[in-house]
């Protein structure tokens, strides 16, 4: 697969040497002139023209084909001036710039220049990006985090107040691939999934894409998450300090001889309390804390030659006393390594090249009566990728690339110090995609793709066409439509409570992969300046969805593909959003109205149809209207004020009908029964909230910038139900609210070097 991709790569520079000579191009490098942070999505064109383009997620950029002549240069991205440069361009020129963009630094509505040839991009279809310092000042429980600022967004939907989960268009939280530099991320969780593995002061671009994703991703039947890592300040040593109540992160950045480094440390600071607590409870963990490092190293050997290597390592421990003569013990993270070299062959042939390497690892260990229980589970992934970017002409740009990896798993239990239990799956998986961005002209564009994948457990080999398609009538408005299927090869086993437990499993030999549809429609509008709408309605299917069978009264003896339960669903939805983007007030409405729906052979049946396909029933990840508001006032040059509001309609849930007893002398089982009703065809209590931030702006006794932020997380302390537990002891039965957080006062102190 290498050799073909050399192939490929001689085959364009071949093509490229033999276009014509008479023109001229400009490619290069976005960056922000305070850091030299490569800025990912920059808009740049040329004034006068429709010639227009935007940096990819290295920050580069190339407009080929250009007829000689003198031109200005524009390029924009929000919270940056706007920069105008004019060039003269001879016969066959070839201009390579370095384009360093200034950061506002005065208050107001932002300058905005438009122009024909400016080509500003809205968000694609099924796309969102979350800009970092919306992250830090969003009130947060605690700890600015990066998937609950993701929950706030049309679409996606939050577990509950303890969990960071992200349920994306009705999809489980397996259905996302998680990347932090194009590595995959197996549990991104701390505290039980609290928070997210992701630092905040260390990312520099969040990208989601909700559904209808492009070929360069697979593996997922949902969504894809990327997140990158800031790359270090290229100018100046610069580091911060953030005292949390629950955690405190340090980072420092600056540069190196042709390149720049960052590392960031964030670990949680929960001890003082737990020794408190601890004092009048003995019910309270003797360990409980999270750590975590994230680092990056950059080098550019030349203009066309630039490596980074990047590393990320976090871990839990917990031990915590549950009974006079019981303690469990947790140890589980993920460790992921990523070594990347980007290569510009010509200003028409850009290429990068990447090699990973990922570990998730959980090591519960649990003592009753003096009875041990121990459990390793480890998954290994390595791989390599290849990309390449070639643009023949203004009107095309082709994307091709391969990756290839290996994915071990490993699980073992022992019971009393003996080994009761032991699994390994070692799998091969390959996949290539070529994709084709066409824009006959100013109005369309139209992005089509095929992506290939092979999966070695089962010998699987699938095709997934993908296509999406944009019209643009007026500056204004933009109409999208996407068609994509996926397979996925993983599934996750897991634990209600907290992610600790958490098992991926495989497919295999009579455990076919799981495989959907996706169709989106879309409209991106302007309705006036600096303001945005945006609408759109998706369909969703999922079939084969295969998982542990819940029914089975021992797993002993059976083959692997009997271990499963095999069932289909779909969802389906509609997403809006409006929002202010410039000026003292900024902010947004997001609404979504979600369907989802599960079935599976003999389930939510009644009994004498437990052999029929059962019957549909709505997950936990079903929400029906989900409401969100997010804005941000600037009070005065010192002080901001960030709020937010959400409301969602309760999780479903199977709701406990009775109990009758079985009197049976000869039987030592329970003789209580529980009778439900449907599976998952009760409510709770519609969730809403009001969450405020107060961040003031000021200096370290001359030293540097310092923010505190004061935040009250449920203003109004709506006690929102967890769930319900029931006592049959009594007569009638009784019911009791297990709820969410009350009214909670927080104050984080931030410094700044």
């Amino acid at each position: 697969m290498q050799k073909y991709i050399l192939a490929v790569a001689l085959l364009l520079l071949v093509s490229t040497a033999t276009t014509a000579q008479n023109t001229a191009s400009i490619s290069g490098y976005i960056k922000d002139k305070n850091t030299g942070e490569t800025l990912i999505s920059a808009n740049i064109a040329l004034m006068g023209t429709t010639r227009g383009t935007s940096s990819n997620t290295l920050g580069y950029f190339s407009l080929t084909n250009i007829p000689p002549g003198t031109y200005t240069l524009v390029c924009s991205y929000i919270g940056f001036e706007f920069y105008e440069q004019e060039i003269t361009l001879e016969p066959g020129e070839r201009l390579q710039l370095e384009i360093e963009l200034v950061p506002q630094v005065f208050e107001g509505d932002e300058i905005v220049v438009e122009s024909e040839a400016e080509k500003e991009r809205q968000k694609d279809i099924g796309t969102a990006q979350v800009q970092t310092e919306l992250i830090k000042a969003l009130p947060s429980v605690f700890e600015a985090d990066v998937f609950r600022s993701l929950q706030l967004l049309p679409g996606v939907k939050a577990a509950s107040d303890f969990s960071s989960g992200l349920y994306i268009r009705g999809g489980s939280p397996d259905q996302t691939l998680i990347l932090l530099d194009r590595t995959t991320v197996y549990n991104p969780s701390h505290f039980f999934g609290f928070f997210s593995t992701f630092n905040p002061d260390a990312i520099k671009d969040v990208r989601l894409y909700k559904g209808g994703y492009p070929a360069e991703y697979g593996g997922r039947l949902g969504s894809v998450l990327s997140i990158y890592n800031k790359d270090g300040n290229r100018n100046d040593m610069r580091g911060s300090v953030t005292l949390g109540m629950l955690a405190s992160r340090a980072l420092i950045e600056g540069p190196i001889k042709n390149g720049s480094y960052m590392f960031a440390a964030r670990r949680s600071t929960l001890e003082p309390l737990l020794a408190a607590l601890r004092s009048n409870n003995d019910n309270i963990p003797s360990k409980f804390y999270f750590l975590d490092f994230n680092g990056k190293i950059n080098y550019d050997a030349s203009l066309n030659n630039k490596f980074n290597l990047a590393f990320y390592s976090g871990s839990d421990r917990v031990n915590f006393p549950f009974a006079d003569d019981g303690e469990f013990s947790l140890n589980y993270g993920n460790q992921t390594l990523s070594g990347n070299w980007t290569h510009i062959f010509s200003e028409k042939l850009f290429s990068n090249f990447v090699v990973t390497g990922s570990r998730y690892f959980n090591f519960p260990e649990f003592e009753i009566a003096g009875t041990p229980f121990e459990r390793d589970n480890n998954i290994y992934d390595l791989s390599i990728k290849a990309d390449l970017e070639y643009l023949p002409n203004e009107k095309h740009q082709i994307s091709t690339g391969i990756w290839s990896g290996v994915f071990t798993l490993r699980l073992e239990d022992r019971f009393d110090n003996q080994d009761s239990f032991s699994s390994r799956i070692h799998s091969r998986y390959n996949s290539f995609y070529v994709q084709d961005t066409w824009e006959p002209n100013e109005l369309w564009r139209i992005v089509s793709g095929l992506r290939f994948n092979y999966f070695s457990d089962g010998q699987y080999l699938r095709l997934e066409p993908r296509v999406s398609i944009e019209y643009k009538p007026s500056n204004r408005v933009r109409l999208q439509a996407a068609y994509g299927r996926y397979n996925q090869f993983l599934t996750l086993i897991t634990n209600e409570a907290f992610s600790g437990f958490d098992v991926w499993l495989t497919s295999d030999d009579g455990v076919a992969p799981a495989y959907g549809d996706q169709f989106v429609l879309g409209a991106k509008t302007i309705p006036f300046s600096n303001y945005g709408f945006d609408a759109e309605i998706y369909y969703r299917s999922m079939n084969d969805l295969f998982e542990l069978d819940p029914f089975l009264p021992d797993a002993a003896g059976l083959d692997y593909p009997d271990l499963f339960r095999v069932g289909n669903g779909h969802a389906y939805g509609l997403e809006m959003m409006f929002e202010k983007r410039t000026g003292r007030l900024t902010g947004f409405v997001g609404y979504t109205l979600g369907y989802t729906w599960r079935r599976f052979p003999g389930f939510n049946s009644p009994i004498f149809e437990q052999t029929s396909a059962g019957r549909y029933y709505p997950p936990k990840y079903d929400r029906r209207h989900d409401v969100n508001l997010v804005l941000t006032y600037q009070l005065s040059r010192k002080w901001k004020l960030t709020s937010a509001w959400v409301f969602a309609t309760g999780q479903s849930y199977t709701e406990v009908l009775g109990r009758y007893a079985i009197d049976q002398p000869w039987n030592n089982d329970d003789p209580n029964v529980l009778t439900v009703g449907k599976v998952n065809a009760s409510r709770l209590p519609d969730y809403h909230r009001l969450d405020l931030s107060f961040a003031r702006t000021g200096t370290f006794f001359g030293l540097g910038s310092a923010e505190w932020q004061f935040q009250i997380i449920n203003v109004y302390s709506r006690r929102n139900v967890w769930f319900y537990t029931f006592d049959f002891d009594t007569n009638p039965i009784t019911r009791d609210e297990i709820t969410l957080l009350p009214i909670i006062p927080a104050v984080s102190y931030t410094v700044k070097f």
